[in-house]
């Protein structure tokens, strides 16, 4: 059948590194994997901006081969890419999902995030009104040894830019949408991410293992679910 290219899209922080244990995996099944390394830090930078460093990513590559892949923020930047060059399939993975002309920052109060968030506190025994914590709510489940390969890089720098940065689509992409949510991510509740699917693509969604961080947990399974997703469109099955 051929090799598909799965463009690799981290979410807030940028990294290209967060997608490495997948891309390895996806190498090995005889795939091109290419994580994309987003502005993140730059204060200039937009949703535009970060949709152009995708796009130089995908660069003339085959459509029909070009899987898009998007964690979290890059929800927001997944339509953009998709105006400017056709790809065969888009995979949201706990993914923040705009409607046309959103920001990001506008997202979390649009959706009730906070509702969903002070929920998911309790059932994890803390606060409703806990403080964010990365290492509770991110890196959980995700093996030490990875923890202290991501921390020894410093803590990424997010500028707020983007947050401000309205997602200038009118029409959700035509390229074929999975919704792939992990089922312990504290940080985006499953729940909450198949109700906002269902209202804003009515797509019910995909559930795996792992929490928000899946590309660093859960590498063996997402890899998986991604090469399960080409294949089925090759195949033309739902």
């Amino acid at each position: 059948m051929g090799s598909d290219t799965f463009i690799l899209i981290p979410g807030a922080g940028g990294r290209a590194w967060y997608w490495h244990l997948v891309a390895a995996r996806l190498e090995q099944r005889g795939h091109e994997a290419v994580p994309v390394a987003l502005p993140a830090a730059d204060d200039t930078a937009g949703l535009p901006e970060y949709a152009d460093a995708v796009i130089r990513v995908i660069g003339n590559r085959e459509p029909r081969r070009v899987v898009l892949v998007a964690q979290s923020l890059a929800g927001f930047i997944a339509p953009l890419v998709c105006k400017q060059v056709p790809v065969a399939s888009l995979v949201l993975v706990n993914a923040m999902i705009p409607k046309p002309g959103e920001r990001p920052g506008e997202w979390w109060t649009n959706t009730r995030h906070d509702e969903a968030k002070r929920e998911q506190n309790g059932r994890d025994g803390r606060s409703a009104e806990a403080p964010f914590d990365p290492f509770l709510e991110f890196f959980h489940d995700v093996p030490q040894p990875i923890i202290d390969a991501a921390w020894a890089q410093g803590e990424p720098r997010q500028s707020e830019t983007v947050f401000g940065s309205p997602c200038t689509f009118e029409i959700w992409p035509a390229a074929a949408t999975r919704v792939l949510s992990a089922r312990d991510d504290r940080f985006s509740p499953a729940e909450f991410q198949r109700r906002v699917a269902r209202e804003r693509l009515g797509i019910s969604g995909d559930e795996m293992c792992g929490g928000h961080l899946a590309a660093l947990s859960q590498q063996d399974e997402l890899t998986a679910r991604l090469v399960t997703y080409a294949t089925r469109q090759h195949d033309g099955a739902a």
